[in-house]
């Protein structure tokens, strides 16, 4: 049962890992375009029925939208997601190896981004009408596998206790 709480923490821990990382390619020019004020704006619209953007850059701003994004990138993107980790050890059987799991789950949730997240913001799956300069499909490969990291430093660490 610890493995669903550790998870759900280690997502919050990817979650701030995934953040520093995409800070650190934001200096070299690697972006998804994706921006916490948008997530937040693209949440506030859900909430209210809006389910698609025709180009999220465009839609009409929202209040708190980057506060909204910050708390949903934490609790949804990074804990509740990672509560498929189990899942994904559990039905692949192998348990042993939570590092290399871990990063495996990570590159996999990238397909979050580019088959939810980019289309409804009217940019296309993979982001293919992301704005100019943009790398939608290289910067949530680069950015979630340091998210599966989290998790499973998390989980390594917590056995490694518990032990």
């Amino acid at each position: 049962m610890e493995i669903w709480l550790v998870s759900f923490i280690g997502g919050i821990v990817g979650s701030v890992f995934m953040d520093m990382t995409e800070a650190q390619m934001s200096k070299l020019g690697i972006s998804s375009g994706v921006k916490g004020t948008y997530i937040g704006r693209w949440v506030k619209g859900v909430l209210g029925g809006v389910f698609h953007h025709q180009d999220i850059a465009q839609s009409q701003p929202v209040k708190n939208e980057a506060g909204i994004g910050q708390i949903f990138h934490f609790i949804v993107g990074g804990g509740v997601v990672a509560l498929f980790y189990p899942v994904f050890i559990m039905s692949i059987g192998i348990s042993t190896n939570h590092l290399m799991m871990s990063l495996i789950f990570g590159l996999l949730t990238s397909v979050l981004p580019w088959f939810i997240l980019m289309p409804s913001f009217g940019w296309g799956f993979f982001g293919s009408k992301a704005p100019p300069g943009s790398r939608p499909v290289l910067s949530p490969i680069l950015s979630h596998i340091p998210y599966g990291f989290g998790i499973g430093i998390t989980v390594i660490i917590f056995y490694e206790i518990m032990a």
